[in-house]
């Protein structure tokens, strides 16, 4: 009887030990490091479940962590194994375990654009139809869509409102995300920021809605792009509308030429009536020109104090800025007539 509870006993031991050694193995392989030498995007697809995921792992080289100890360590370690789909980022140092924590909290790799201030609707357009994480689902009729219902009244209502009306920013998105999503964000984030600078704008503006306030910034995001001249281009343009000048901004022609434009602006350009011709008509042009930035509407509602009626660029991004015509044209035989 003695040595029967002994072998019993012995037994016990043998398997607890035994027991011990396996989960020190399993815990082993699965804290063990990844085998990455780079950041490594993986994708787990719709429907996919813990231990297919192992396996898509094992087959991308990923992990060497053996099937057996992987169904073990999922069956009885693991805790949550419901991995979610999505694409995220691996990293070197980071173990099995390290990653389905990734998986099953659905902490997805965001992937950025950058939307840039000074450009057009149609050059975003493109940027965003190259980008190989992005569904491109745009067109005319989705696009007016976007800017519809949003739920102030000084934009957006007209079809022809679509130019300038998302706020040029770099945005962040997980992998899948449709164009349109990125267009209806950058177009909320428009109106909620112009709306909280229209209120805190200058008093005395010659601007009757947030609206014109977001022209002005597309002209002067095209006019100069020199971050300390931006309030002072500003304030030039608003002396002008104040003083009912005609606005004279090269970029306003430009945009009203179209693609036809080959990048040499002529006289007959400067005189030929186009409602974004400023040359020929008074005001603003009747939309904005081009994407802008914080930094521009917050110019254009905040115009720097000054004299100055005129500006010409220096050749080097600058501007020279006149009181006078006189000194204007001092100013363009120095730096445009020479070159």
């Amino acid at each position: 009887m003695k040595r029967a509870v002994i072998t019993l006993l012995s037994l016990i031991m043998v398997a607890v030990i035994g027991a011990a050694c396996g989960v020190m193995y399993v815990s082993g392989k699965v804290t063990s490091e990844l085998t990455l030498e780079n950041e490594t995007l993986f994708t787990i697809e719709s429907g996919s479940n813990a231990y297919r995921t192992v396996k898509f792992l094992r087959a991308a080289e990923i992990t060497d962590v053996p099937p057996f100890v992987a169904k073990v360590w999922l069956k009885f370690f693991a805790g949550s194994t419901s991995v979610k789909s999505g694409t995220y980022m691996l990293r070197p140092g980071q173990s099995l375990v390290d990653v389905f924590t990734l998986f099953t909290q659905g902490d997805e790799h965001f992937f950025a654009v950058s939307l840039v201030e000074g450009l057009t609707l149609s050059q975003w357009i493109e940027t965003l139809k190259q980008n190989p994480n992005l569904v491109f689902d745009l067109d005319d009729d989705k696009l007016r869509q976007l800017t519809q219902g949003n739920g102030v009244d000084w934009c957006c209502e007209q079809v022809s409102q679509t130019e300038g009306v998302y706020l040029a920013d770099t945005y962040f998105f997980t992998k899948g995300t449709t164009a349109s999503e990125l267009l209806k964000r950058a177009h909320h984030a428009l109106i909620e920021f112009v709306s909280l600078e229209w209120e805190k704008r200058e008093a005395d503006l010659p601007l009757t809605t947030p609206y014109e306030a977001l022209i002005l910034a597309s002209i002067i995001e095209k006019e100069t792009a020199v971050p300390e001249e931006r309030d002072m281009i500003s304030g030039v343009f608003v002396n002008r509308l104040n003083k009912n000048m005609r606005l004279q901004t090269d970029p306003t022609v430009i945009y009203g030429i179209g693609p036809t434009f080959d990048g040499n602006i002529t006289r007959k350009h400067l005189r030929t009536a186009t409602p974004y011709n400023t040359y020929v008509i008074k005001g603003l042009p009747p939309t904005p020109i081009a994407m802008a930035g914080k930094a521009a509407i917050h110019a254009a509602l905040h115009p720097l104090s000054t004299d100055a009626l005129y500006f010409v660029a220096k050749g080097d991004g600058s501007h020279q800025f006149s009181t006078t015509l006189a000194e204007h044209n001092a100013a363009v035989r120095k730096y445009q007539l020479k070159r």
